[in-house]
């Protein structure tokens, strides 16, 4: 019989599975970084406990192409700045993917808030323009000119924070008590340049990242990278508490508060 391939794999499928994603070579990515200073009300309001806000109110929009074997993919991030029992990281609101396959293991493993979306990085001799979009509205762009080369900063460690969680079956809350994950990213960075330009955020019902308006413009630059991730579970959370900002992670709110429709089959 031919092998029927939703079936179970073997144990030794498995573990080679696992042995090859542990020897993955560095995948490098050009982006455009922005980071700005927002209101530090909008930063407070919108990070769910039990994250806190930063002693600055930061938020850095990335925009990046990625140089996946295979195939291109388009990936973007906003963050505000956030803290958590002393380590500080960014808690992103979006994460724009071009593809689902970059955004299935980061949801169900990591909890990253990642949706399909447009992401275009174009450089022109001097000129770039970098731009998440989604439902038709390019609600991050950066535009500018590309200056002189910026000093290789050492490979550091990032923290991203993420909430993990499944809605309740019933409707009501979640299925069981959230986790706050801890992404530590390791990034190395092989050209950076700086930016000379500007931020513009465009009004989104389901991206509204004007909310977080650009203040004061601490920089952008256009570079290559590679970054390497793990996450930890650092506490569970209260659903109670947390419920309130699960509509960050959709674009339609009923997706997470209604019940079943009538005569479903429980």
């Amino acid at each position: 019989m031919a092998r029927i391939r939703y079936g179970a794999r073997t144990e030794a499928e498995i573990a080679a599975t696992r042995a090859a994603g542990t020897k993955l070579p560095d995948i490098w990515s050009t982006g455009v970084v922005a980071l700005w200073e927002t209101d530090p009300d909008a930063v407070a309001a919108v990070l769910p406990p039990p994250l806190k806000p930063t002693a600055r109110p930061l938020v850095r929009a990335t925009i990046s192409t990625v140089d996946l074997p295979g195939y291109p993919l388009g990936a973007g991030s906003v963050a505000v700045a956030a803290v958590h029992n002393g380590t500080e990281g960014w808690y992103p609101l979006v994460m724009p993917m071009t593809h689902e396959r970059a955004l299935t293991g980061g949801r169900e493993v990591f909890g990253e808030p990642k949706k399909l979306g447009e992401v275009t990085v174009e450089r022109a001799g001097l000129v770039v323009r970098a731009a998440l979009a989604r439902h038709g509205i390019a609600f991050v762009e950066v535009r500018g000119a590309v200056g002189g080369p910026l000093p290789l900063p050492e490979p550091e460690y990032r923290t991203d924070f993420y909430f993990k969680f499944l809605p309740a079956v019933d409707g009501s809350g979640f299925d069981a008590d959230p986790v706050l994950v801890h992404c530590r990213r390791h990034e190395k960075v092989r050209r950076l340049e700086r930016v000379t330009g500007d931020v513009v955020l465009r009004e989104s019902m389901y991206d509204p990242v004007a909310d977080l308006p650009v203040h004061t413009l601490v920089g952008i630059t256009l570079g290559e990278k590679t970054t390497d991730q793990s996450g930890t579970v650092a506490e569970r959370v209260d659903g109670r508490a947390l419920l309130p900002y699960i509509h960050q992670r959709y674009d339609d709110p009923m997706q997470t508060l209604d019940g079943p429709p009538e005569g479903s089959v429980r």
